[in-house]
């Protein structure tokens, strides 16, 4: 049936972008996680929300870098990811009821058009901060912008991020490096995909190659599928979009809806050519760091970086001046600046990805050291009868908790029942009662009631109890 726009109108209020927003994130196919949906392999189409929560979040105004880790800046990530989704063409492995019927909610009239009118408002929330963020290039010289690439170009080669670390330090290493690659593939399909649209158009006279340029690398990734597959096989993963949506990182999929942002904005066309160089640059002095914690962790060598054709340091001026050159022929030197711009948006959020992941990572490898800083901060309360605010749950028999973040440390304190607690495919951890467990601030995780009903606490601890435990 077509859609009739004037049916829309109740809902939305135009003093008000939250309507907006609560109206997309009302699709059936983004309502919360039932206690069967934690991995979602053969239904591309679902991925929860928890729309409950925006209730009480802001879209309305641009999010201030300090909450970048935080709740709306997750499930703004997740309704972003949604938006630019609806353009591309996803097909379930396994035709279904459940893919058919959220399938028809996804690329409904009604969502693509509520995308549309959602999509610059969580986009005005999520990447304003980068305005504060950035710091300008002294001068349009290209050569200033070259010596920079060429000095982060250095710098990414000669040290792993953190994350990588971490991973390579954990106990688990398997879980670590399944996490790791959930993250890979909740981000590495979102840049390609964002490349394949960029390359559409005709400009071949204007920027001469780079429409090659870009088709090339597209044509790589579909390439490399085999590859891709086994890779995630070493894993127990299967491929397929949002296959394992609850577990991705608001930072893996921000990575990715940046470039998606960048790629969609045709204005934006020289900050999207700035954010790809860097995401080649990074693929590039990661690749072989990647293999080994994935190979460490599953006992599978993959040579699926190698199949990307990364961006050698003898390679890096000439891809520059194929990029830029053209470039400042066509927006003089601005063109240098905004180049920059788009490679240094891409540049934060790669390092904000950095310190969320490694900080993941440690926090679910040490899941018994915080059941025991929760058993301490607990008891520490109650001898020194501290008041701390505190929220209690009672859930009934396989409910289930979104996997979301919290802006707060918090403990989760079991009072009757039992329920399963998790933050990866690899594993869940047995709640009773009287378990406990910390978790801090910005740590992904959800939860299911296993007993015919569950009631529970979560006292709010506040930053310095937190740092003396």
């Amino acid at each position: 049936m077509p859609l009739d726009l004037a049916d829309l109108l109740p809902e939305l209020d135009p003093s008000d972008p939250n309507s907006t927003v609560k109206a997309f994130a009302a699709n059936s196919a983004f309502r919360a996680a039932e206690w069967e949906e934690l991995t979602t392999e053969e239904n591309p189409y679902r991925r929860p929300v928890r729309p409950d929560d925006l209730d009480w979040l802001d879209y309305g105004k641009p999010m201030p870098a300090a909450k970048s880790l935080k709740l709306s800046a997750l499930l703004g990530h997740r309704m972003l990811r949604n938006v630019y989704d609806t353009g591309l063409l996803y097909l379930p492995p396994v035709p279904g009821p459940a893919a058919v019927d959220d399938g028809a909610a996804f690329y409904g009239a009604r969502n693509r058009v509520l995308g549309a009118l959602a999509g610059p408002i969580l986009e005005r929330h999520l990447f304003t901060l980068l305005d504060g963020e950035y710091k300008p290039l002294d001068s349009a010289d290209p050569e200033v912008l070259r010596r920079e690439i060429r000095d982060y170009h250095e710098s990414r080669v000669a040290q792993p991020g953190r994350a990588l670390a971490v991973a390579g330090a954990t106990k688990d290493r398997k879980a670590s490096a399944t996490f790791l690659l959930l993250q890979l593939s909740a981000f590495l399909p979102a840049a390609r995909a964002a490349v394949g649209r960029a390359a559409l158009g005709e400009y071949d006279e204007a920027h001469p190659g780079a429409r090659v340029q870009l088709l090339d690398q597209y044509r790589n990734w579909a390439d490399a599928q085999g590859r891709y597959r086994t890779l995630l096989e070493a894993a127990g993963l299967r491929p397929g979009a949002a296959a394992y949506w609850q577990l991705y990182l608001g930072t893996s999929l921000g990575r990715g809806n940046l470039l998606h942002h960048l790629s969609g904005d045709r204005e934006k066309y020289p900050e999207f050519l700035g954010a790809l160089l860097h995401q080649q640059i990074d693929e590039a002095a990661d690749g072989a760091r990647f293999a080994a914690v994935l190979e460490d962790g599953l006992g599978l060598r993959t040579d699926l970086f190698d199949a990307l054709d990364p961006l050698s340091a003898d390679r890096l001026d000439a891809r520059l001046d194929s990029l830029l050159t053209p470039l400042t022929a066509l927006h003089g030197p601005e063109a240098v600046h905004r180049f920059h711009r788009g490679f240094s948006d891409a540049r934060w959020f790669a390092a904000l990805w950095d310190t969320d992941l490694a900080d993941q990572l440690a926090w679910a490898d040490s899941i018994e050291l915080h059941r025991e800083k929760a058993e301490r901060i607990s008891r520490h309360i109650d001898d020194s009868g501290i008041e701390v605010d505190l929220d209690t749950f009672v859930e009934s028999h396989e409910e289930t908790s979104t996997t979301h973040v919290h802006n707060e440390h918090r403990l989760v304190m079991v009072e009757r029942g039992q329920m399963h607690f998790w933050n990866n495919v690899t594993h869940k951890i047995a709640f009773g009662e009287g378990d406990k467990v910390l978790i801090p601030v910005s740590r992904l995780h959800g939860s299911t009631v296993l007993s015919g009903e569950c009631t529970y606490h979560q006292p709010i601890i506040p930053e310095e109890m937190y740092r003396q435990f």
